[in-house]
């Protein structure tokens, strides 16, 4: 044979085992980011954007070279319970996990665990936060991880369990475990998750971020101070008003932090192009929840407008995914578990809620969600109060139960910025109807329960004034 058929055959070969090669799957999120904490999305917005000086390259790369999903959100807005259901694809009230106080169920079903029949390896790295568990994370291979919020410097590290001291910024400290975990493992295929602790409070950027922005000021919003409807109750309730303000002061530290995630970003993948990895990885970048900064005059996250259910969510794949594209379809943060296991061409179990996006991925048209619900459960110690909802594509019914005066009903489209409570309004009687109608279906899709595991809510009337609505102690 000559060589240049044996050049054909072996181009053939190498094309085939491209072609079977399962992906590697990349996920990494922060601790809450907002939606619209990224320069690609301020750039976007143009005038609307509230922090128009944001840069973030290595994060508008990913978008750049894959596909940017504009409307995703997650299912309870708040830390451990949104871990839970990334693992799992599993709404809070499955897989045990309501609150952050509560342990990871060794039992449960986990993406990490179903994908090892493929030939998996699997490692988490960085925030867990499933109250003070410790140990390697159920389900997965290996990890390196820190107990509850750890700290942002010179955090003790359990690797798969065993503390072991660290020095300098914690989120460094964790890339590097994952880099390392992707080198040991370039010859099989892998699942990486790397939890930041950045930009949860106290908002602490690394030395060579502290001054990024320095004098900068936020875009005011028509809601900036407006009180929330739960936070109005009560002789000790915030009273904030509307500003005249087109700017006003932010946390400029959590932006500063996002410098530091978009720099640990930017390692990842210059290493898995050093590996050439880069066309076989599904590389994913999010956050666990959103975040108010003022809007509804709420600091901290957990109820069901906008600005806490919204998150940021990148997707890469080059092997098969157009780069450059935006998504509007709604994509939820029980999804990613359903998505890599059938990308992996494994059986999605129908324990799980969550929807894969490969239809979406390879473009092709499908019969997708057009509404999603929302459940922040009661949480001892804070103010905020147990909180349902479903959102539309283009409304949003809040319920808050025990607290029928509460409701809340959006024309989101009109009102973007959830002002005009449309919910007793005659006008929108059939909104509101459709809206109710709505609720009932998607609970009972995900057959929706408060479970006994679930913290019992504050005596009658205390919820809206305790804490002053979880300004005071965010967790």
């Amino acid at each position: 044979m000559n060589k240049i058929a044996l050049l054909f055959l072996a181009g053939l070969a190498s094309l085939a085992t491209a072609a079977d090669r399962k992906p590697n799957f990349v996920y990494v999120f922060t601790d809450d980011q907002r939606w619209d904490a990224l320069s690609v999305v301020q750039k976007e917005q143009g005038d609307k954007g509230r922090f128009p000086w944001l840069k973030t390259p290595n994060l508008d790369r990913i978008a750049a070279e894959g596909i940017r999903f504009r409307n995703a959100f997650v299912v309870n807005s708040l830390c451990a319970p949104s871990r839970a259901s990334l693992v799992t694809g599993q709404y809070g009230h499955v897989n045990g996990v309501t609150n952050n106080h509560t342990p990871h169920p060794e039992g449960n079903i986990s993406v990490a665990a179903l994908l090892r029949p493929a030939g998996y390896v699997s490692g988490y790295f960085g925030k867990w936060h499933h109250g003070t568990q410790s140990g390697k994370r159920p389900g997965f291979d290996t990890s390196a991880s820190f107990v509850g919020q750890g700290k942002y410097f010179d955090c003790p590290i359990e690797v798969d369990g065993v503390a072991t001291p660290s020095k300098g910024f914690v989120d460094d400290v964790t890339t590097d475990y994952a880099s390392n975990f992707i080198k040991a493992n370039k010859d099989k295929p892998f699942l990486m998750i790397l939890g930041l602790k950045t930009c949860h409070g106290p908002f602490t950027p690394p030395p060579r971020n502290a001054k990024d922005y320095e004098g900068a000021l936020a875009r005011s919003t028509p809601n900036y101070g407006i009180p929330a409807i739960y936070a109005q109750a009560g002789p000790n309730s915030p009273k904030g008003k509307a500003t005249d303000a087109k700017e006003v002061q932010t946390k400029l530290d959590i932006f500063r932090g996002i410098n530091s995630v978009d720099d640990n970003v930017g390692k990842l993948m210059k290493l898995l192009d050093e590996l050439k990895l880069t066309e076989d990885t599904v590389f994913v970048f999010s956050s666990d929840n959103g975040y108010y900064l003022g809007e509804h005059n709420l600091g901290d996250k957990r109820t069901a407008y906008e600005e806490s259910l919204r998150i940021p969510m990148l997707l890469r794949y080059p092997r098969a995914v157009k780069a450059g594209r935006t998504e509007d379809r709604m994509v939820l943060n029980i999804d990613p578990a359903a998505t890599f296991l059938d990308l992996a061409g494994q059986p999605v179990p129908t324990a799980m809620h969550g929807r894969s996006w490969k239809p979406i991925l390879e473009e092709k048209s499908a019969d997708w969600r057009d509404s999603f619900f929302y459940c922040y459960f009661y949480e001892k110690g804070f103010g905020s109060p147990l909180t349902t909802a479903v959102r539309t594509d283009n409304a949003k019914l809040i319920k808050y139960p025990g607290h029928d005066e509460w409701t809340e009903v959006f024309d989101l489209k009109a009102d973007p910025y959830e002002i005009k409570n449309l919910a007793a309004d005659p006008a929108y009687a059939d909104l509101r109807k459709k809206l109710e109608a709505e609720y009932d279906k998607q609970a009972k899709a995900i057959d929706f329960k408060i479970p006994d595991y679930a913290d019992k809510p504050a005596a009658e009337g205390q919820e809206g004034a305790k804490k002053k609505a979880g300004k005071k102690k965010a967790k």
